[in-house]
């Protein structure tokens, strides 16, 4: 039995102020004494690695849905990667997924796109989450992993050691655009799978909710577009099943294979039949 309710929420004030400085701060990267293209280059970098790396590969299709099997340190690598993206703990983010997939598109789903984009996109993380008390259960296959406990209580803290790496290494070019400029950029491409994917696109399975496919989300989410076909087989390690439904992270997923750190690797049943042609 879930703890969520369908109270309204309350505001949550930390995350309003959070993500506002982050976006104020992040506006600096536009102007020219904070440009440079190396930076470009780093924040293009660090979105590929915290935003596909640790968030696609490795907080959703690895361990949320445990759509493959990789050597315990590497999983960690990857956790790390994900909790460098600074949009919450491990286990806080991964608990509230599986709520959402648990509830896809009802009250109980923690951003229902029946609310409408806005609060699908960002007005959830503003307010206060009841799915929140769901999530020791929800994740308790790694609630009490220590890894993920130090990765959930000092992502801040880790974020802040990126920065002064950063500084060092390029100035408070890297800075704006290593942190602040990548975070946002980070945020709202994870946020479009929750809004957009649930908004526009087509389907292709039968999947009881709103979940669409949506090329240009999967673009700039390394696969994560393909969302109907995700929510259809969601434990399915490739989301993009036809030919031209290009899948990043899947290619990733194989080449992990082909060098042996990737195993028992799941996908929809062959006979799986469209809704359309």
């Amino acid at each position: 039995m879930t703890i969520a309710s369908t109270e309204t929420p309350k505001a949550n004030w930390y995350a309003i102020v959070w993500v506002s400085m982050l976006h104020l701060i992040a506006i600096l990267a536009f102007f020219p004494q904070f440009f440079s293209w190396s930076a470009v280059g780093v924040a293009i970098f660090l979105h590929w690695l915290t935003g596909g790396v640790g968030i696609t590969l490795g907080w959703h299709r690895l361990v949320s849905h445990r759509s493959f099997k990789v050597p315990q340190w590497l999983e960690y690598f990857l956790v790390l990667c994900g909790t460098l993206s600074c949009q919450a703990g491990p286990v806080s983010w991964i608990g509230l997924h599986r709520q959402h997939h648990k509830y896809s598109d009802t009250h109980l789903d923690p951003h229902d796109s029946n609310k409408g984009f806005w609060w699908s996109h960002i007005g959830w993380f503003f307010e206060e989450v009841p799915a929140d008390k769901d999530v020791p259960r929800l994740a308790k296959d790694i609630y009490d992993d220590a890894f993920y406990q130090f990765c959930e209580k000092y992502f801040i803290y880790m974020q802040v050691a990126l920065g002064l790496l950063l500084y060092a290494i390029g100035g408070w070019s890297f800075v704006v655009w290593g942190i602040f400029m990548r975070i946002v950029a980070v945020f709202h491409c994870t946020w479009f799978v929750n809004s957009a994917t649930h908004k526009f696109g087509y389907k292709t399975y039968e999947s009881k909710d709103g979940s669409r496919n949506c090329w240009w989300v999967a673009l700039i989410t390394y696969g994560e577009g393909w969302h109907n076909n995700h929510h259809a087989f969601q434990y399915s390690a490739r989301h993009g099943l036809r030919w031209w439904e290009i899948d990043a992270t899947w290619m990733m997923i194989r080449t992990l294979e082909f060098f042996g750190l990737a195993s028992k690797i799941k996908l929809p049943p062959e006979n799986a039949k469209p809704i359309t042609g």
